[in-house]
């Protein structure tokens, strides 16, 4: 594995240095993989060791993780400035070799947490690039926090609750100190044995670099957690237009729509686990739900701000985009937290390899679907 440096040419950020993790043939079949929140592309590491060598490994460091300039997220975009970054790499010959016949690449795109809604983001915005997609316990299509029911109907007309206010300011703190610690439950290293999976045991001996992979996360206004306004409804703070939670904040990504619209539907598979403490029907990041369990005061009750229902909101929209002529797998891992690729990765490789092999995914003539893969 190598890291190379790419350059897009933005016409918000004036260009934007990107650090890239690659393994594999340039010439393997393309996949993208794309971290999420507080994390960076290191995070994929203990999977890549686990993937055949035929594959064409590209994981990038999104804006302000890892080794990529920390340029500022414009929230109003909703996560389209990391999906933007996203698009530029495709097109890198060193990254995914030159166009063929076939046409250019078009890699399966894995995508955890955060980066679920960036993948669903350019997949949007570029559906003739994605061959196929791998959601790991992705971000609702209705952003994160401050929606109700199936159809994410918004809470409260500014959104309060959601965006960079619902951050816990000692991990804020933390993460800026690079704080190595466990003394506290707020530590990156506790929030990464207690929210990220549900055994720390299955972080093994890559606890290191995977907390080195936290404390990479640039904080501040521009980046995490973001820019935050008062709010007169429940629980006071609103999302401001700057920052990570705020690009989150249903206040400026709703995608549901636009990825049911989408023309070109490449298949998707659904992979989360059941214990899953971060985007589940009952969050421990979702201030609604901490209200109902007495940890947020002054909640209004269930009528007027209930938990979002993360879960049953993303099978919904993958409900209407099969309806709309697509096709998903919902795989559901018993006893896993949020890192489905670190706690079962027998599992994951066998749903990656499997959706590698029966989407449009490759450098020359697309190899025939499997007929197996069920929706």
């Amino acid at each position: 594995m190598r890291r190379v440096e790419t350059e897009r040419i933005s016409v918000q950020a004036g260009g934007i240095r990107q650090s890239v993790l690659v393994a594999g043939p340039v010439d393997g079949t393309p996949v993208l993989l794309v971290h999420g929140n507080c994390s960076s592309a290191a995070f994929w590491l203990p999977l890549i060791r686990r993937l055949p060598e035929t594959l064409r490994i590209v994981a990038p460091d999104l804006r302000g993780y890892g080794g990529t300039e920390t340029a500022p997220v414009d929230a109003t975009r909703g996560l389209a400035d990391f999906a933007d970054d996203l698009a530029a790499l495709l097109d890198v010959p060193e990254l995914f070799g030159s166009p063929t016949v076939a046409g250019p690449a078009r890699p399966v795109v894995v995508g955890h947490s955060l980066g679920g809604g960036v993948a669903m983001r350019l997949l949007v915005d570029h559906p003739d690039r994605v061959g196929g997609l791998l959601l790991e316990a992705p971000v609702s299509p209705y952003g994160y926090g401050g929606t109700a029911g199936p159809d994410g109907i918004p809470v409260s007309a500014d959104f309060a609750g959601t965006g960079g206010g619902t951050a816990n300011s000692d991990l804020v703190h933390r993460l800026a100190a690079a704080d190595r610690g466990a003394d506290t439950p707020t530590s990156p290293r506790n929030v990464l044995r207690t929210l990220y999976v549900a055994d720390p045991a299955s972080l093994g001996d890559d606890e290191e670099l995977l907390l080195d992979s936290m404390l990479s996360t640039a904080t501040g206004d521009d980046n995490y957690p973001g820019t935050a306004v008062t709010s007169p409804n429940w629980p006071g703070t609103a999302p401001g237009d700057r920052g990570v939670l705020n690009a989150l904040s249903p206040a400026h990504f709703r995608i549901a729509d636009d990825l049911v619209a989408v023309a070109a539907k490449p298949p998707v598979v659904w992979v989360r686990g059941d214990a899953d403490a971060i985007v589940s029907d009952a969050a421990l990041l979702d201030l609604a739900y901490l209200g109902s369990l007495g940890m947020v005061p002054g909640w209004p009750g269930v009528e007027a701000y209930p938990p979002q229902p993360m879960v049953g909101q993303t099978r919904a929209v993958l409900d209407r985009y099969a309806a709309a002529g697509g096709r998903y797998r919902e795989v559901v891992l018993a006893g896993c937290g949020h890192c489905p690729h670190l706690e079962r990765p027998a599992e994951f490789v066998a749903e990656l390899l499997d959706l590698a092999s029966s989407g449009d995914i490759s450098h020359a003539v697309p190899t025939p679907r499997g007929s197996d893969f069920g929706a």
